[in-house]
């Protein structure tokens, strides 16, 4: 690779960029917006406001709003070959504060931006989302992924990432997803994690909570002596601007701050903790805006960001963002990948297995006459390959295959129940998915 071409600021094109959480990260990780995606206009703006004042040659076009998956707001095919796709596709279908509804929910756009690498064909992917798309409910639709992007010439790894291993006053971990075409693979790894441990929430907001000369301030910052719980943004349907639900708010209490709000500025002199009913313990002030920002790790002057709409919209625009210390800490892991810099031997050139089962049920579709394979024969195919699955976790992984795919059955003379793996059901892009009404139905209220 020539000096230039090391020197040169890659490309990224973003999906569900939302305020900017991850494109901050991007920036600051050396990559340049090619063009971001989002649905709702004031993360938008937030996203406008701030890229235009950072990245050179800035064009207002760069940021688009709109349906992501509508091709009247973006063509993928005029960013062929950019450097890398990147997104924080909506949390909700995986969120274990939901219903997981993975492939049948409107909001899942997670298996689309895997297919979009076969026609934007990237040189690295990387997609967020939460730590509920790592549970066993989602192993088909994990495995799914990593298969089609095997077919598409990518090598892709999951990876739980925790915010506070990257500087984050926060317990926020992000289940992430990197996927490299082969000739970059092996140069890429995980970013090491810090060897210090972030600021607890009082020493992060000390100078923000004495601003208003506080009597209190210096004894509150002694007690708020952890890092935070995972700051819950809600969403247009559920959810406003506090701190998240009754567990979450049990351990901003133990922090001693009131989770039943945002204030509109700090606590000034006098100020005495007061709560919303009778007989309710409230120990602390509630944060601000800034101070909810700092603690998603807005903070430091490279990290200045100005955040438009009114206070519950800033709020879900922080919440819902993916840490821009963490986002920064991956674009560099993908950044030397892609510039060659360190060749690594984490990245194998074969696919992982999550579901072994989802893998046998495959592997007889593809072939000319398709057999139904109940639960004791596809055990004993697992065990000929060397895995041992008990009838009752072959059962299990079939009711969670059942949520996401759809699941052709018949029942055997002897009342078993025996199943062929017919069509996956998450939105690909298909012009008669149900997520196209669906969407239409629900688009005020999806964030």
């Amino acid at each position: 690779m020539s000096e230039e071409e090391q020197k040169r600021r890659l490309e990224v094109v973003e999906i569900c960029a939302g305020a900017g959480g991850q494109s901050l990260g991007l920036h600051l990780a050396g990559f340049k917006h090619k063009l971001a995606v989002e649905l709702d206009q004031t993360a938008a703006d937030t996203l406008r406001n701030n890229l235009s004042e950072r990245e050179e040659d800035w064009d207002d076009d760069t940021v688009r709003v709109g349906d992501v998956a509508d091709p009247s707001v973006w063509n993928p095919e005029d960013y062929k070959g950019v450097d890398l796709l990147a997104g924080g596709v909506p949390c909700p279908p995986f969120s274990v504060a939901g219903k997981q509804l993975g492939a049948n929910d409107e909001r899942d756009l997670f298996a689309w931006a895997v297919e979009l690498c076969g026609t934007v064909q990237p040189k690295a992917l990387l997609l967020e989302n939460v730590r509920g798309l790592s549970a066993n409910r989602f192993t088909g639709y994990r495995q799914h992924v990593l298969d089609r992007l095997y077919e598409h010439k990518y090598i892709g790894r999951w990876e739980l990432l925790h915010a506070a291993d990257y500087g984050v006053s926060q317990l926020r971990p992000r289940f992430v997803l990197v996927a490299l075409q082969e000739e970059y693979a092996e140069y890429f790894k995980w970013p090491e994690k810090h060897t210090t441990k972030p600021p607890t929430v009082g020493e992060l907001l000390a100078d923000l909570m004495s601003d208003r000369n506080w009597e209190g301030a210096e004894e509150w910052v002694r007690k708020a002596n952890d890092i935070a719980p995972t700051i819950v943004g809600g969403s247009k349907k559920h959810g406003g601007a506090d701190l998240g639900p009754s567990r979450a708010k049990k351990a901003w209490s133990d922090l001693h701050v009131d989770a039943w709000g945002i204030a509109d500025e700090p606590p000034g002199p006098g100020f005495k903790p007061s709560p919303r009913t009778k007989g309710e313990e409230v120990k602390g002030p509630k944060l601000t805006i800034e101070m909810v920002a700092r603690i998603q790790g807005w903070y430091g002057k490279d990290y200045k960001w100005e955040f438009s709409g009114k206070k519950t919209s800033q709020y879900r625009q922080i919440g819902n963002a993916f840490p821009p210390p963490v986002a920064k800490a991956v674009g560099e892991a993908i950044a030397s990948a892609l510039r060659k810099e360190h060749k690594q031997t984490l990245f194998e050139h074969e696919n992982q297995v999550f579901d072994p089962v989802y893998k046998i049920l495959k592997k007889e579709s593809e072939k000319k006459v398709r057999r139904y394979l109940d639960a004791e024969k596809i055990a004993g195919l697992l065990e000929r390959e060397g895995t041992r699955l008990s009838l009752a976790e072959v059962e299990q992984r079939l009711v969670h295959l059942g949520h996401d795919f759809e699941l052709e059955s018949t029942e055997r003379k002897s009342g078993a129940i025996a199943y062929r793996l017919g069509e996956f059901k998450a939105f690909l892009g298909q012009d008669d998915h149900q997520r196209h009404e669906l969407f239409s139905q629900h688009r005020t209220r999806i964030s």
